[in-house]
């Protein structure tokens, strides 16, 4: 993929991308381009409707600036995404294979689900209005039941309704624990249908064994204009925010002049280097010389110990974080 797309994509797209801020030049034509900062869209707008699915991969790099400094930022990411006749088996595939990437990681990953569907819905039986909608959506991702129950005050909305995002808003639980609560919320068929689809993912994910890392939590909200259901977030030990993000984005999709559905996810590979590193790995043999060692011998002594299938490390001093199994010291021609 190039790594910069006509600017104009990004502006009509603006609340779509994680930050406001995107970096620009001028190509030589005189048209203003922008170093990617996203990699959904890119594919969304050089895709092509056709039957069945679209499924790509890709491991890229984007471009932002820094939250926390001055400065800007080249990203790595790995992610998937997955487009056309979506069902609930392509939607429960791109889930699986989220929950595998959390496991690579580390096999104590916590994979945190959503559904826009559900919480659409609830908003939509209480009658707000899009900025009530936005406010409400904005207190839920922060898990401020006290401010929903005051915006829902203000604006006249049901107080029954009120009740229910608080408790959707504070939820935090295994499926197994949630699923009866989440039943008794159900005011209409869209939150009845985004339940079912929540279920069928979450028991698909248990007939692989992946129900032991998987939490329901409802904080998790994306702009209802672009995101249409399941919304994920994956987390693992060592790291504040999250490894892992993605959802369904059928609106998004819809919005580029394409059909169907789509979803996918992205691992932030930039975060993973905040990681503890490995231990350093050891070797069979550690060789030290100096200049009475000559690069011939050297050579000589080091080929023969990988040809017998060890692995040697010459260096001129004891490296402090090295271990090995055995040491040939030839420097001041030593043996």
């Amino acid at each position: 993929m190039s790594k910069f797309e006509e600017y104009d994509l990004y502006v009509r797209n603006r609340s779509f991308l994680a930050s406001d801020h995107i970096l620009t030049f001028t190509d030589l034509d005189g048209k203003l381009m922008a170093l990617k900062p996203d990699v959904t869209l890119s594919i969304l707008k050089n895709g092509r409707d056709g039957p069945g699915l679209q499924k790509v991969y890709y491991n890229e790099n984007v471009y932002r600036t820094s939250p926390t400094a001055s400065g800007c930022r080249e990203i790595p990411q790995a992610g998937l995404e997955c487009i056309g006749a979506l069902d609930a088996y392509a939607e429960g595939e791109v889930l699986l294979l989220a929950a595998k990437s959390l496991e690579v990681i580390s096999g104590e990953y916590l994979l945190d689900l959503s559904h826009l569907g559900f919480v659409a819905g609830l908003l939509e039986q209480m009658n707000a209005d899009e900025e009530a909608r936005r406010q409400l959506l904005r207190a839920m991702s922060e898990k401020n039941a006290p401010a929903l129950a005051q915006l829902a005050a203000q604006r006249g909305l049901p107080a029954q309704g009120a009740e229910a995002l608080c408790e959707l808003a504070l939820l935090y639980a295994r499926p197994l624990e949630a699923m009866d609560r989440l039943r008794g919320m159900v005011q209409n068929r869209r939150m009845e249908k985004a339940l079912e689809e929540l279920e069928a993912l979450c028991d698909l994910l248990e007939s692989q064994g992946l129900a032991e890392g998987l939490r329901l939590d409802f904080s998790i909200v994306n702009d209802m204009n672009y995101y249409s259901g399941v919304i994920f977030r994956g987390f693992v030990p060592g790291l504040a925010s999250g490894v892992l993000a993605g959802g369904r984005y059928d609106h998004m999709l819809h919005r580029m002049g394409r059909a169907g559905g789509a979803v996918g996810f992205a691992v932030y590979l930039d975060e993973l280097e905040r990681l503890a590193p490995p231990a350093r790995p050891g070797v069979d043999t550690l060789v030290l010389y100096d200049d009475t060692v000559s690069p011939r011998t050297l050579a000589a002594l080091t080929g023969g110990i990988t040809a017998r299938g060890g692995t040697v490390r010459a260096e001129r001093e004891v490296p402090a974080d090295l271990t090995y199994r055995q040491l040939r010291d030839l420097r001041k021609g030593g043996a």
